[in-house]
């Protein structure tokens, strides 16, 4: 079973990009590799119940069982012991990566307030996007009278480009809306 963003890359995104970038080879034409998907929880320091929370909102965003993140060394200053959990990610890969893409780009960016569009500047050189959402509630599947408190969370979307160049050009042929 393919998805929509699988059917819109092998029919319009990668023609597209071998015809622009001169491949030889249809291998060298960048591809997604993974998205991985972070969302800290600092208040975990003082409620642990917090976690719980997060991970379910995590589960319900992506279809997926997150991974807690664990300190790894102890901060006095932030109450910070070591092994406390402080985080949640998940990593998505094949079909439930692009749809999960098709869900951030038709959905929950649109719904982001006073969204203007995406950085073109947030690429790592690598051909790796980063962005960031100040809040959970933007995804359809969490209900909004059941959460406890607005997280954020950071979104890196990893492919096989050389050059930011590349990454920007398969991004926009998924319908990114970059901005410059």
């Amino acid at each position: 079973m393919t998805t929509r963003m699988q059917e819109l890359y092998s029919k319009t995104v990668k023609p597209q990009l071998i015809e622009q970038f001169k491949y030889k080879n249809a291998l060298q034409v960048p591809r997604l590799t993974k998205i991985v998907v972070n969302m800290g929880v600092g208040e975990t320091t003082s409620d642990i119940k917090k976690m719980d929370a997060a991970l379910s909102d995590l589960t319900a965003i992506t279809g997926q069982k997150p991974v807690m993140i664990r300190s790894k060394k102890a901060i006095a200053n932030f109450k910070l012991r070591r092994g406390l959990p402080i985080g949640a990610k998940v990593t998505l890969r094949g079909a439930r990566m692009y749809e999960f893409l098709d869900r951030l780009v038709t959905i929950a960016l649109p719904r982001v307030r006073d969204f203007r569009g995406l950085s073109g500047k947030s690429f790592d050189g690598h051909g790796n996007y980063a962005l960031g959402l100040k809040e959970q509630i933007v995804f359809p599947e969490i209900n909004y009278d059941k959460i406890d408190s607005v997280r954020g969370m950071d979104i890196i979307i990893v492919t096989t480009a050389k050059t930011n160049d590349e990454a920007k050009a398969l991004l926009k042929g998924f319908n990114m809306p970059f901005v410059n």
